[in-house]
């Protein structure tokens, strides 16, 4: 099972991650790309690329012939799949073997077992690992499923056999809620995985989502490398994870590592792999799903062992033993990783597309961080991929201390040019909740879905503080600053800047502010006696400046301001970027205020647009299929009187 030169089918920081370790071992890389993807730092970075279709992941990534032909061309004889993508189908595990090549990941027998969440689930209870209850059954018709979750009561999981990621999945608290969640989940799930079986889970509420690294050779071995506690989520959706849980006790790890071990083998399973377990207010834990591959989250399970888990996939494949046994395993110190999204996380975690203005990470100010990212500065951030663009991952002696660790991390890395949870994220770590292990799978939409005085100040956008105001006028103020529509024939003058909705006019240069230096995106001033340096990017008339974490955007707004067609009720615009996924009306329909229209996918992510008043149909623009830019025109209506 030897191999020299590996082709990566994936993209991103990913690509980027089994690169690195690839070449320290001594091997070739190749990356493939797509049209979106021609200029990105994984294909620099590895030694031959092929492109292999267009922007959608179907026309490209997904392709598995496609992916085939460019090993072919470039003499790769391994594959490794990263994560996404075809990294859990067995049919590309196999196609691969058919063409020759070493699969960097466990026999398509194990893929196939676990790939489906209700055989895996039937699996684990045959073997003895403790399940949650739900319905697995294969008759699939809404009565059916309706029957069986009346049968399980409520809160329940709808939730595809097939992938992971939080795609196809539904929380339903109403039964009412049923329908339209069985629609929605089927759906995604066809779209994502090309199979739209789906399955019933009674959700265990208040739990704590904890997983299980686990790792097994050819040869009869098989380890647990720890836990880690994934209970931060939005919709689903892994938010930070840590290694060794706040919760888990030695015992208990020794049971869910036992239980882990017990999973892996009883699909004779080979290389990386993540069992997942859902633990109640009680502390049982319940097996959810094993996840087939490298996790995204690995890096955490890393730093608390000293061992590189791309080097043991690589080593396993090529038919190496496991380097240790379970009792020489030990466990350093605790760590914590974040996942930096591009999305607002103050309206609605809606995700974000754009050009990348400023990117400069640089881990090495400060120790015992890492920073894993595919991304660079002028690149773009499109609605074709997920919206994880980096990860941030500190190493501390102990909890406070990688927390501590991260925070300043997050503060000295900002991402300008688009919208990011960057700030979002430092606040959570710093949250009680948080900081006493308080987090449970749901507590991120509960804070989301709240108002008023119950609505946690952290799921709000931060206000620019008067300083900020003051920093960007003088910015703007100064000789070699754009001038746009500002006199130049006086010395001082007014300015007036909007930023996040709020428009205030100051005196320029302001008083009490003097900028001392500003050389490309770092900017040093003095205010009342303190001098003061941020990131600071002044481009095309407009500043951004990053303060506490959060960036801010001062522009000076124009005396002929557009019209807000976001609030024209006679047209639905597509919010961001992406692709239609359904179309719920059609011409001469008549519509009521609230109405579902139309539903756009971006990023892992349904977005309905709703009728802003009543109506009837007037124009359908879109299909399903359909790629779309943000603010194209959708629908449009005819207002009723």
């Amino acid at each position: 099972m030897s191999f020299s030169k590996i082709l990566i089918a994936n993209r991103g920081e990913i690509a980027c991650r089994v690169m690195r370790t690839a070449r320290a071992l001594g091997y070739r890389t190749v990356a493939v790309f797509s049209d979106a993807d021609a200029a990105a730092p994984h294909v620099a970075l590895a030694d031959e690329a092929v492109r292999i279709g267009e922007a959608p992941a179907s026309a490209s990534y997904l392709d598995i012939a496609a992916v085939l032909d460019a090993a072919r061309r470039t003499g790769a004889d391994a594959v490794h799949p990263g994560y996404g993508f075809l990294s859990e189908r067995a049919d590309f595990a196999e196609a691969c073997a058919a063409a020759g090549l070493v699969f960097i990941g466990p026999p398509p027998e194990a893929i196939r077992a676990m790939g489906s969440k209700a055989d895996a689930k039937r699996r684990m209870a045959a073997a003895g690992v403790p399940c949650a209850p739900g319905y697995l059954g294969e008759e699939q018709d809404d009565h059916r499923l309706i029957t069986e979750a009346h049968a399980l009561g409520l809160p329940l999981l709808v939730k595809a056999v097939a992938g992971g990621g939080g795609r196809g999945m539904r929380l339903v608290r109403d039964h009412a809620e049923l329908p339209s969640a069985l629609a929605g989940a089927r759906r995604e799930a066809q779209s994502a995985f090309g199979d739209g079986t789906l399955m019933l889970e009674r959700l265990i509420d208040g739990g704590r989502h904890i997983e299980v690294q686990v790792f097994a050779d050819a040869h009869g071995n098989a380890v647990h490398l720890g836990e880690r506690d994934c209970t931060a989520q939005r919709r689903r959706q892994k938010v930070i994870e840590e290694a060794p849980s706040p919760v888990v006790s030695p015992a208990m790890r020794e049971a869910m590592g036992r239980d882990a071990v017990t999973a892996a083998l009883a699909v004779g399973y080979r290389g990386a792999g993540t069992v997942e377990f859902i633990v109640d207010a009680e502390l049982r834990h319940y097996f959810l799903e094993m996840n087939t591959r490298l996790q995204v989250e690995h890096p955490v399970t890393e730093c608390i062992t000293g061992f590189d888990l791309v080097e043991w996939q690589l080593r396993v494949a090529a038919g190496e033993p496991l380097p240790v046994q379970q009792a020489d395993l030990r466990f350093t110190g605790h760590a914590i990783e974040v996942r930096l999204y591009a999305e607002d996380p103050y309206d609605g975690f809606k995700p974000q597309t754009g050009r990348i203005l400023h990117w400069q990470p640089d881990a090495a100010l400060h120790p015992g961080v890492r920073i894993d990212h595919g991304i660079a500065e002028g690149g773009e951030v499109t609605p074709f991929y997920d919206a994880m663009v980096a990860k941030l991952i500190a190493h501390g002696r102990d909890r406070g201390d990688a927390l501590r660790r991260l925070c300043a991390a997050l503060e000295d890395a900002p991402l300008l040019g688009l919208k990011n949870n960057g700030r979002f994220l430092r606040d959570l770590l710093r949250h009680d909740d948080f900081r006493q292990a308080r987090m449970t799978t749901s507590r991120l939409d509960e804070w989301a879905a709240a108002d008023g005085d119950t609505r946690p100040a952290l799921m709000n956008r931060p206000l620019p503080p008067d300083e900020a105001w003051l920093v960007a006028a003088a910015l703007l103020a100064r000789a070699d600053a754009p001038k746009g529509l500002r006199p130049q024939s006086v010395a001082r003058f007014e300015m007036t800047l909007v930023c996040d909705g709020v428009k205030r006019t100051l005196p320029a240069p302001p008083p009490g502010v003097q900028i001392v230096s500003h050389e490309g995106s770092t900017a040093r001033w003095l205010h009342d006696g303190v001098s003061r340096r941020a990131v600071a990017l002044v481009q095309d008339g407009a500043v951004h400046l990053v303060m506490d974490a959060a960036t801010f955007t001062f522009t000076e707004p124009s005396p002929f301001p557009a019209r807000d067609s976001t609030l024209d009720a006679r047209r639905a615009r597509a919010p961001v970027a992406g692709v239609v996924a359904h179309v719920a009306v059609a011409v001469g329909d008549v519509v009521v205020a609230g109405q579902p229209l139309v539903c756009v996918e971006a990023m892992k992510m349904e977005m309905w647009l709703n009728a802003g008043a009543a109506g009837t149909v007037r124009a359908v623009n879109v299909q399903p299929k359909d790629s779309v830019a943000s603010g194209a025109v959708l629908i449009e209506l005819e207002i009723s009187e």
